[in-house]
């Protein structure tokens, strides 16, 4: 039992699970009131219905002349609705998680609902064609197909996606709910600065409060193409490290020029002793050479003196040659050989 309990306590923590949030009934539901919502809030604009009142009343009100103490610190805080700088603070923290976890779930988690942004929203927008209030020709006019673009407004729907994705990505539930409070108000705060500014009208921010939930309600149904775009990159990274790693063949010992260290003894005219570079194997003589005999391949072999010379080790003996005195005379009697004086 005591061993047992030692046991779990070495175990290393395995790390959090991530699991992706599934389409439930529940989040179904809400994704199909949002969208109804949506809906609604485009037709009540096209038809030019009490919505568009309540925007020129909005408008004409103008909010940052009744308040203009707030304009300074509002004009800092709409840009946590900026794509830019709000995607490069996320994506910093993102990374940050997927190195830790080992994961690129967060970060593509995030490329997609940009994307999904991107292509929604911006669609909408020109599709609409929108005036804002600072270019409204008619009062009381929708000012719809004038060629504008902010129908829905972007950094509304910016401001819930980009600070929805962390809640999104939440490990606990209670992270999620306090991470969920956060994203909500600011995305409130930022869409409500830009109707006090004048960019914007209020149904624009509405609609983007709109856009950006349903984006971050239909992230579920991407889950398997994300998971599948994550095996892929994994998979090609390995395939790049085992081509880097065998790309260059494997060094062969001993195919260079080896060194020989020769005795102080073996020094010769013109050959001090240290090292020559000699062959790594000797070259394959012929039958029948005197250096291919038994005492040559026990010895390995002579070094050469430079011009081709045999160098002969000091204290072995080599035999007379066969051109004597004598025998230069014509006699078969043998010589002493000769000595330099």
């Amino acid at each position: 039992m005591r061993t047992d309990i030692f046991a779990r306590l070495d175990r290393e923590p395995e790390p959090p699970k991530i699991v992706a949030p599934r389409m439930s009934r529940h989040r179904i539901a809400l994704f199909g009131g949002t969208l109804a919502f949506y809906l609604a809030i485009v037709w009540a604009v096209l038809i030019t219905s009490w919505l568009v009142a309540l925007d020129w009343k909005v408008m004409l009100f103008r909010p940052y002349q009744q308040w203009p103490e707030l304009h300074a610190f509002l004009d800092y805080y709409v840009v946590l609705g900026q794509r830019g700088p709000t995607a490069v603070m996320v994506a910093c923290w993102l990374g940050w998680r997927s190195w830790r976890q080992h994961t690129l779930r967060p970060l593509l988690v995030l490329g997609t609902s940009l994307l999904l942004l991107n292509v929604t929203v911006g669609a909408v927008k020109l599709g609409l064609g929108r005036l804002g209030p600072h270019y409204a020709t008619q009062i009381g006019s929708a000012e719809m197909f004038a060629g504008g673009d902010i129908f829905p407004s972007g950094h509304t729907a910016n401001a819930v996606v980009t600070w929805g994705i962390l809640a999104y990505l939440a490990t606990t539930p209670r992270a999620r709910r306090y991470l969920s409070a956060v994203s909500a108000t600011v995305s409130l705060g930022v869409g409500l600065t830009t109707v006090y500014i004048g960019t914007h009208w209020l149904s624009d921010v509405v609609l983007g409060w709109a856009a950006g939930l349903l984006i971050l309600l239909a992230l579920p149904w991407f889950e398997p193409l994300i998971a599948r775009t994550e095996a892929w990159i994994f998979a090609m990274r390995e395939r790049w490290r085992e081509r880097r790693d065998g790309a260059g063949p494997a060094p062969v010992p001993g195919a260079g020029p080896q060194p020989v260290l020769l005795p102080q003894s073996m020094a010769t005219d013109g050959l001090g002793a240290g090292t020559v570079t000699a062959a790594a194997e000797p070259p394959v003589l012929p039958a029948g050479h005197p250096a291919s005999g038994a005492r040559a391949r026990a010895h390995g072999g002579h070094p050469v003196r430079p011009g081709g010379v045999p160098v002969t080790p000091a204290g072995v003996r080599r035999p007379p040659p066969p051109h004597t005195e004598r025998g230069a005379r014509g006699t078969g009697s043998p010589a002493r050989p000769m000595t330099g004086s």
